[in-house]
């Protein structure tokens, strides 16, 4: 399909593009104006109906949105921000220039403005900030008619009628009822008798990530979102939860490879993004590395006795960080599903000593027979190599196993203790290991 809007735009046929788009998923509509060209996107953008453009806008990138809202008129752009969800308005204000904002914020309809300001004052990535405000709730005393009567007038300007919730007076939450609990009883009863007391909430100020862990263990669909009053102020939706978690989950994978962590995609990156993403944290463990050089160095007359031991430093260096990569991969991942807590450590610890032993022996085992039957070295070589591998193995899992756990609860990211930190602390010691072995058992 992309390629057929390309050749329609080439041969200008706009009447054409329009009726394609008319048939189309907003979706798809957004994923066919992020592979154009901005001027060509803006193009395709104008021929779209009102209310099908606010839905579409919504799918786009950022800098998609940005480009496209910055260049309609102050009368379309408004339009645009007046039918979009809150969340989505605010996402979008957050990105713009200033002067834009205000400019557009002062042009928008005084509920709008006052639902982007609400969501505004919340931290970054805490739950009133990802909320809408777009959400169906009830008084505790009115009739499921007039419950239905409201659902009625007010279901399009909703996120979600599935579930609506219900207040007091002053506005608490106290309850929750379904879409199908009010379909299925009398309409002359009262919210109050088939609400549901027994109700999950969260509050403006928890983090996003604690959100979605929420959602997931309770198998929600929404979940209300209160202030410290436990007033309801807006409710989180899977939707965006789902990309709650494909955000922290990009951030992890992003901190485990050493990269500072960013928001757009790849594509979208410039060689200059890409590079101050990657250069602090290289810089820093080429730093740390320094330390293995120095062993190498004080140990450098050992070395030149006994030539032979060089050969198995990369060996030895690259099973330890293998080694500590696999224990800590396996142990964040635990960590960001809490599974594991600091009070499981010493638990944590004894299994990876465990695990490392009988590792550490297999590949011992297996480097043995290669050593004195491929590279023929002496057997008191071949110990000295096989010795310090499954010290290294058990030194190597118990710092990656480690590691993350004191991280998260110093109050830093576990994901920062991944593998190219580990295997730059394994490096130094696998080879103070090797050394100190070798000058003990050769005498060398």
């Amino acid at each position: 399909m992309l390629e057929k809007i390309e050749d329609l735009i080439e041969e200008k046929k706009y009447s054409k593009i329009k009726e394609l788009l008319i048939e189309m998923n907003e979706h798809d509509i957004a994923d066919i104006l992020e592979n154009l060209s901005k001027k060509e996107a803006i193009k395709i953008f104008r021929l779209l109906k009102k209310e099908v453009a606010a839905v579409v806008f919504s799918n786009l990138e950022t800098d998609t949105q940005t480009s496209i809202i910055t260049s309609l008129s102050d009368m379309e752009a408004v339009d645009i921000i007046n039918d979009m969800s809150a969340d989505d308005a605010t996402d979008l204000i957050d990105e713009m220039p200033a002067n834009v904002v205000n400019k557009l914020l002062n042009k928008v309809d005084s509920d709008t403005r006052r639902n982007i300001n609400q969501l505004l004052k919340y931290p970054d990535n805490s739950a009133g900030s990802i909320m809408t405000v777009e959400y169906l709730d009830f008084k505790e005393y009115i009739t499921i008619r007039d419950a239905i009567k409201k659902i009625r007038r007010e279901y399009d300007e909703k996120e979600t009628i599935n579930i609506c919730f219900v207040t007091d007076k002053r506005r608490k939450l106290i309850g929750s009822v379904k879409l199908k609990d009010l379909v299925i009883n009398n309409e002359d009863m009262s919210i109050k008798d088939i609400m549901d007391n027994d109700i999950i909430s969260v509050n403006t100020l928890m983090d996003q990530e604690e959100v979605a862990k929420i959602i997931k263990d309770y198998d929600l669909t929404s979940v209300p979102v209160v202030d410290s009053e436990n007033k309801l102020v807006g409710i989180i939706t899977i939707d965006d939860v789902i990309d709650i978690i494909e955000e922290e989950t990009t951030e992890d994978i992003e901190k485990m490879a050493a990269i500072v962590p960013t928001e757009k995609s790849y594509l979208k990156l410039s060689i200059f993004d890409i590079y101050k993403s990657r250069i602090p944290w290289l810089l820093l463990l080429m730093i740390s590395a320094t330390v293995t050089g120095k062993i190498i160095s004080h140990y450098e007359t050992s070395l030149a006795s006994m030539v032979i031991l060089t050969s198995f430093i990369p060996m030895i260096m690259d099973t330890g960080g293998n080694a500590g990569g696999q224990a800590s991969a396996t142990i964040i991942r635990g960590l960001s599903l809490n599974d594991i807590e600091f009070k499981d450590i010493f638990k944590v610890i004894f299994k990876e000593l465990r695990v490392s032993l009988i590792v550490g022996v297999t590949l011992a085992i297996a480097n043995f027979i290669k050593l004195l039957v491929i590279d023929k070295v002496s057997t008191t070589i071949a110990v000295v190599v096989c010795l310090t591998l499954i010290l290294t193995v058990c030194v190597a899992k118990i710092i990656g196993c480690t590691l993350p756990i004191i991280a998260k609860k110093i109050g830093f990211d576990p994901a920062v203790m991944a593998s190219p930190f580990i295997t730059t602390i394994v490096d130094a010691i696998s080879l103070f290991i090797y050394f100190k072995t070798a000058v003990g058992i050769l005498g060398i």
